[in-house]
């Protein structure tokens, strides 16, 4: 329709144009030849450019701004052109896929097929545009990223995992779970990393509601079988095995088989739907915003959970933790009061524990329209 809107356009609408201008052209004295040239060529330009601005511009724009009114306005009128056209139209594309195939060339779908990162972009444009809020814009980045972030990216480390001994007394056991927030702990005997089972909280504090006490074999009874898992899963492939198993937690092992930490279902669902915070939930936990524009932030805290949390776009593709991102930017362990930039942020150290990276302030140097 649009293909032959502007031949017919540019057969009756150019020549209409240029024998209106003729007479003024003609008065200045120009041959007939030129006449003839200048008038064509002016009225080519008139004609095209209010083809482009009214026919094509304007409506393109109006549909984006009232997509609703305009898709109603113009159904009716768009489904009688369909009807009325459509054996030139049938006629028309047999004749392009006749062409095609004596080529050797496949016929392009209608469908818009969009990769990855061009849904990023789309989804992008339309939380710019205030077409999209920002929570929709998250889970629908967050649900994007799932093929390709692994839960190393996101698991609770090894160091911050809070598991239970399981030759401790039993009274001992009990005041672990009561005092935890969680309600899975890793269960193990004799090493750290040596784990028998994990332990549910329902299943300790029902013995000793019922004023059991559990020995050591008999607490590895009760706890279901360790599922270990490796790092390099990503999370869309550990979402669906949560799904198929019917579980909540995994253990997560390097090549070698040591336990790196553990990974929870709610862990991968806060990737999408952001912080699902509890009643014992600290809010943005190791993040604190200053007075001055500043942000104190632990180590530990993921480049993924800050992002997310202050609409930063820090690079996460080298590092998974804050500390991780600043090793990498110092290509080594820095000391306390050194400084680093990267993509207009500006990062101190202000606390080294050993070593590790316990504590840093972050702030740009740029403002966010620049970086964007």
């Amino acid at each position: 329709g649009i293909t032959m809107a502007s031949l017919g356009l540019g057969w009756v609408g150019e020549p209409a144009v240029a024998a209106l201008l003729e007479p003024m052209f003609r008065s200045m004295g120009l041959s007939e030849a030129a006449l003839h040239s200048i008038s064509f060529l002016v009225g080519f330009l008139i004609f095209s450019s209010l083809h482009i601005v009214v026919g094509e511009q304007v409506p393109k724009t109006l549909a984006i701004r009232e997509a609703e009114a305009t898709s109603l306005w113009t159904v009716y009128p768009l489904q009688a052109f369909f009807v009325l056209f459509y054996p030139l139209n049938w006629l028309l594309n047999r004749s392009s896929r006749a062409v095609l195939t004596m080529l050797g060339v496949g016929e392009a779908g209608h469908a818009d097929v969009y990769s990855g990162d061009e849904l990023r972009s789309l989804i992008g444009q339309s939380h710019r545009h205030g077409v999209m809020r920002k929570h929709e814009h998250d889970m629908l980045g967050g649900i994007l990223d799932l093929v390709e972030v692994e839960v190393s990216e996101i698991m609770t480390h090894r160091k911050n995992m809070v598991t239970i001994d399981g030759d401790l007394p039993f009274a001992e056991i009990v005041a672990i779970v009561r005092e935890s927030s969680f309600t899975r702990f890793p269960l193990w005997r004799g090493d750290p990393d040596t784990v028998v089972g994990t332990l549910h909280a329902k299943d300790v504090l029902s013995l000793a509601l019922e004023g059991e006490r559990a020995s050591a074999p008999e607490m590895a009874e009760i706890a279901l079988t360790p599922w270990f898992i490796p790092e390099t899963t990503t999370l869309q492939a550990q979402l669906l095995a949560f799904r198929q198993r019917r579980e909540h937690l995994a253990i997560v092992v390097d090549e070698y088989g040591d336990i790196q930490g553990l990974v929870t279902l709610e862990d991968i669902l806060e990737e999408i739907v952001g912080e699902i915070a509890d009643e014992k939930d600290i809010d943005l936990p190791g993040i604190k915003v200053q007075t001055d524009g500043s942000v104190l932030v632990e180590g530990g805290v993921t480049v993924r959970d800050l992002n997310r949390q202050l609409s930063w776009t820090l690079p996460d593709d080298d590092a998974s933790t804050i500390a991780g991102l600043v090793i990498h930017l110092a290509e080594r362990i820095p000391d306390v009061g050194r400084s680093f930039e990267t993509g207009g942020f500006r990062f101190d150290v202000l606390r080294r524990t050993g070593h590790q990276l316990s504590l840093l302030r972050i702030r740009r140097t740029v403002r966010a329209d620049d970086v964007d």
